[in-house]
């Protein structure tokens, strides 16, 4: 995978991520994962890794524009299953497939390593995946904002996808000006994409309205929380805690 694949260099925050679940990384080129389950299953999640990663290899270099659009590409019913998975996000949210990569390896990863552990969370460079069975609680890390590891969200076992995309935070490409737009959902592909297509237009706290507009649009979207400096937005089903 080439360099937009963006990687945190140290990415400390994993340390609010606190179950008692066993905890592991796995590192594949620029796939970081930071990975919680029942078990250390490290040497099984390196290998799905490895064939997630191939086929995302090979189809950007059959198909290089897949890797640069920002815009949506058309879909590929040929493609393998997690390229079709960030084509079909894309086309959801109006950005570019690959603004759904972090968001569709966690999920990828965490299906097939849920027949060997009843729970799973998996981190990818901010945007998680998880298969619970109770309640956890998930940290929101958002820059200098003096909300940043202040608060955080109850997340209950239906929700499957914690996704977070800042224009100040990590590489990922934004246009917008937001500390942290997290979303909720069902889909870790779709709900990294929204985040991200929601932190492009929040420039100021004038536009929460727009950006919960958007949300409310993108059907499998279950929650927005929007951070700005000392401003912040809800909408939907978002339990804020404080931690």
């Amino acid at each position: 995978m080439k360099a937009n694949l963006h990687t945190l260099k140290r990415r400390f925050y994993r340390n609010w991520c606190l179950t008692d679940l066993v905890s592991f990384s796995v590192i594949v080129k620029e796939t970081d994962l930071f990975i919680q389950a029942q078990r250390d299953l490290k040497n099984e999640a390196r290998e799905i890794v490895f064939k997630y990663r191939a086929q995302l290899e090979k189809y950007i270099d059959f198909h290089p524009l897949f890797e640069k659009s920002l815009l949506p590409l058309p879909y590929d019913q040929f493609a393998p299953k997690i390229v079709r998975q960030m084509l079909k996000a894309a086309q959801e949210t109006g950005v570019g497939p690959m603004a759904a990569v972090a968001g569709a390896m966690a999920q990828a990863v965490g299906e097939e390593l849920s027949c060997l552990s009843e729970e799973i969370i998996i981190e990818n460079g901010g945007d998680i995946f998880l298969d619970i069975k109770r309640p956890v609680k998930v940290a929101i890390y958002a820059g200098c904002s003096p909300f940043s590891g202040k608060i955080g969200l109850r997340v209950l076992p239906y929700i499957r996808a914690v996704c977070t995309s800042s224009a100040k935070i990590g590489h990922s490409f934004s246009k917008g000006n937001a500390d942290a737009v997290t979303v909720v959902g069902q889909d870790a592909a779709l709900a990294d994409a929204a985040a991200t297509a929601i932190g492009n237009v929040v420039k100021s706290k004038e536009d929460f309205s727009q950006a919960i507009a958007m949300a409310k649009e993108i059907q499998g979207i279950d929650g927005l929380l929007v951070i700005l400096g000392d401003h912040l937005a809800i909408w939907g089903k978002i339990e804020l805690i404080k931690l």
